[in-house]
């Protein structure tokens, strides 16, 4: 579950990027003056809304970073000053482009009101996401790891497996890709469990300081050694917020894929041209990131920043 929200963080940025740049107008226009770029104004509220997007600055720090944000504002505004003394604004690929911000962000928009009625998440969700999720809160570990990243055809999964059951390293095991033929990339990586595969985890959690295992997922063959496993249990206290937010991201991503059903079943669309044939298939598929409107705020990377500040 915890891979369903992987692309929305790069989106989101990317949308707020834009609303930004949609707003920086009506922005000017309200709240207390900062500075004014040859005669153009930029405004505190627009200096509170940049810090306030960005997830990596504590609050404590806020002010602090209030003259350097300040600074980019005003890079930002001449750049666009510039941009429209040489007409960029009617260039037709910079007009595609703001068109298609401007559809994103009201297709967002749209997304977040059908949102705002859905109930919060109650004490026994959140308990009952802790309890399903052990390997993340409860017995959360953080693992050291060297792992072989291998290419391995299907069929030879078997002799791999049994390679790696007797061998007594991961040398053991390179050196017998390396007669195989088989590509390989070597690593050795310090992992907190929330930053390992949410497909592998129950795995890893299970596994002996100094055991190989073979885990094979879609993305293809990892051959892992645990080296080390430091306890680093989170209680449900500390994690609640947590969890509290990515179950309200989740939610908003099931009402918006939701609401995107029942617009189209209600809508006449008509595929014209080559698509005319692909189009009722085409129809039965995930719609692109780019144009499917995703839930706002944090993702679950909000899970991964929130741990790694509990370590």
């Amino acid at each position: 579950m915890l891979r369903k929200l992987l692309s929305l963080s790069a989106l989101m940025a990317s949308v707020a990027a834009l609303s930004a740049c949609g707003n920086a107008d009506a922005n000017k226009t309200s709240g207390q003056i900062a500075v004014k770029v040859n005669g153009d104004e930029i405004s505190v509220h627009q200096i509170n809304e940049a810090i306030a997007r960005s997830n990596d600055i504590p609050p404590e720090q806020a002010k602090r970073a209030a003259a350097q944000v300040l600074e980019r504002l005003i890079d930002q505004e001449l750049l666009v000053q510039r941009a429209l003394e040489a007409k960029l604004d009617r260039d037709p690929q910079v007009m595609r482009a703001i068109e298609g911000a401007k559809r994103q962000i009201l297709a967002q928009a749209y997304v977040e009101r059908a949102a705002t009625a859905a109930p919060t998440q109650g004490e026994d969700e959140i308990g009952k996401f802790y309890k399903q999720n052990p390997a993340l809160f409860e017995r959360r570990r953080i693992y050291r790891v060297h792992e072989l990243a291998v290419v391995a055809p299907q069929q030879k999964l078997g002799a791999l497996k049994a390679a790696a059951a007797a061998a007594k390293s991961l040398n053991d095991l390179a050196g017998w890709f390396k007669s195989q033929q088989l590509p390989f990339n070597v690593a050795t990586a310090t992992r907190p469990a929330e930053q390992v595969a949410s497909d592998l985890l129950p795995r890893m959690l299970e596994m002996k300081e100094g055991q190989i295992a073979v885990l094979t997922t879609s993305r293809g063959t990892t051959v892992v050694q645990l080296l080390r496993a430091e306890e680093a249990p989170v209680s449900e206290p500390q994690a609640a917020p947590i969890i509290k937010q990515f179950l309200a991201n989740l939610k908003r991503l099931e009402i918006a894929q939701a609401e995107i059903r029942k617009l189209r079943e209600r809508a006449k669309i008509e595929y014209v041209g080559e698509f005319a044939a692909a189009g009722p298939a085409a129809a039965a598929q995930p719609a692109p990131s780019e144009a499917t409107p995703k839930a706002s705020g944090e993702d679950d990377e909000h899970i991964k920043r929130g741990l790694s500040g509990l370590r």
